[in-house]
C-alpha cells in the first residue's frame, strides 16, 4: 500500500475547533421519527437516505419492517412506502439513485444490505424491483454513483470486507480494490483534492479512522488519518446552494430518531472540502487541502444531533434533468443533420 499526504497528530490537535470564518452548522429535522414510526409500525432507527429526483427513499434498521423502503416527498412529508419488502435483506440497508449516465436510468434507487452481497433494483417509481447484482464479497455497506468519468461514470459499492467494486449498467461486478477493513463512506472529489486528480474515489472506515484514496487502477493512498469513528465522507460540491431552490443541502440518518438537514448556504466556506462525519464522536468535520504547507487540515465544523448514518448533499447538478452523456449528443447531432438533408431533399424537388 503507497502512503500519501496523512494527517500529523499535530495538526488534527491543531485543526479541531470550529473555524473562525463560520458558526458551527446548525441541523435541522427533516423527515419526522413520529411520522416514520406511525408508517412502519413503531420503527424510526434510520439508516438509509437518498436523493431519487421527485422523492427521497430511505430505510430503517433491524426491527419491523427493517428490509421495507420508505419514500416521502421533497419536503420530508408525505411518506409512503416503496416497492415491496426486499427478500434476505436485514441489518443496514444502504439505498442510493443513479443520476442518468453511464448506461443507468435516471433515479432508479439501488438498495444494498449488510446481510449479504447483492444489490437490488427497484424502478423510481417503485413498479418493480430485482437483484442488480450478487456474489460480492461481503455485505454491502455503501453504493455512490461516478459522476466524473474516471471509474466510466460506473457504480461503486463497497462491503463490510473491505472490498471496494465497479458495477456496469448491466450489473457486472468488478473488483476495483480491497482497503482491508469495513468500508461505509464513499464520495468523489470535485476538483483536484491535494495531489488527487479531479474525480478521484474516497473511502472512508469507522475502525481505523483513515480516509483512503483510490485511483482508477485500484491503487489504494491513505490520504487522511486520525478521524475516529469515519462514517461518512461527503465532498462539498462546488456549485452548493448555485440553484437557489430550498431542495439544495446536507442529509444525513440521526439514527435512531429521524433525517436531519443542513442549509447549502452553511456549506459556503467548505466548497470543494470533504465533510466526514463520526459515528462515535458524532462530530462533523472538514478536511482541506492546505496548499501552502503540502498538508491536509482538519477542523470540526459542527456536531450531529445523534449518531451519523447515510448522508448526502443534493445540489443543482443532480435536481436538475440528466445532461445527456457525449454519445447521445452525438446521436441527436447526427439525427439532427439527416433531418437537415431530407428537408433539402424535399425543398429542391418542390422547385
Amino acid at each position: 500500500m503507497r502512503f500519501g499526504h496523512a494527517v500529523s497528530a499535530l495538526a488534527l490537535a491543531a485543526a479541531m475547533a470550529p473555524p473562525a470564518q463560520a458558526a458551527p452548522l446548525v441541523f435541522n429535522p427533516f423527515v419526522s421519527g413520529a411520522s416514520l414510526g406511525a408508517l412502519l409500525g413503531g420503527n424510526n432507527d434510520t439508516i438509509g437516505f437518498a436523493y431519487a429526483g421527485d422523492k427521497f427513499v430511505g430505510s430503517v434498521y433491524f426491527g419491523a419492517n427493517n428490509n421495507q423502503l420508505y419514500s416521502s416527498n421533497l419536503n420530508g412529508t408525505g411518506l409512503a412506502l416503496f416497492g415491496t419488502p426486499i427478500a434476505g435483506f436485514s441489518g443496514e440497508i444502504y439505498v442510493s439513485a443513479s443520476l442518468g449516465i453511464g448506461g443507468y436510468g435516471p433515479r432508479d434507487v439501488y438498495a444494498g444490505s449488510e446481510a449479504a452481497g447483492t444489490v437490488v433494483r427497484l424502478a423510481n417509481d417503485g413498479s418493480s424491483q430485482g437483484v442488480f447484482t450478487s456474489g460480492l464479497v461481503g455485505g454491502v455497506r455503501s453504493i455512490a454513483f461516478d459522476p466524473y468519468g474516471l471509474y466510466g461514470n460506473q457504480m461503486i459499492v463497497a462491503t463490510n470486507a473491505g472490498r471496494i467494486y465497479t458495477v456496469s449498467s448491466g450489473g457486472v461486478a468488478t473488483p476495483l480494490a480491497n482497503v482491508g477493513e469495513d468500508a461505509e463512506g464513499l464520495s468523489f472529489a470535485p476538483q483536484t483534492f491535494g495531489t488527487y486528480a479531479k474525480g478521484t474515489l474516497f473511502v472512508a472506515s469507522e475502525g481505523s479512522g483513515v480516509l483512503r484514496a483510490i485511483a482508477p487502477g485500484g491503487a489504494v493512498t491513505n490520504a487522511v488519518t486520525g478521524l475516529p469513528g469515519a462514517e461518512m465522507v461527503s465532498f462539498v460540491p462546488l456549485n452548493l446552494g448555485a440553484s437557489g431552490s430550498p431542495v439544495e443541502g446536507f442529509y444525513a440518518a440521526a439514527f435512531p430518531n429521524d433525517i436531519q438537514k443542513a442549509d447549502a448556504s452553511q456549506f459556503a466556506p467548505y466548497l470543494g472540502d470533504a465533510v466526514v462525519t463520526s459515528e462515535t464522536g458524532h462530530q462533523v468535520w472538514q478536511v482541506h487541502f492546505n496548499s501552502g504547507t503540502g498538508l491536509f487540515e482538519v477542523t470540526q465544523i459542527g456536531t450531529f444531533p445523534a449518531q451519523p448514518e447515510d448522508g448526502i448533499f443534493v445540489t443543482a447538478d443532480i435536481i436538475q434533468t440528466p445532461v445527456p452523456e457525449p454519445e447521445t449528443y452525438a446521436l441527436m447531432l447526427a439525427g439532427l443533420g439527416a433531418l437537415g438533408w431530407v428537408a433539402r431533399r424535399r425543398k429542391h424537388a418542390g422547385r
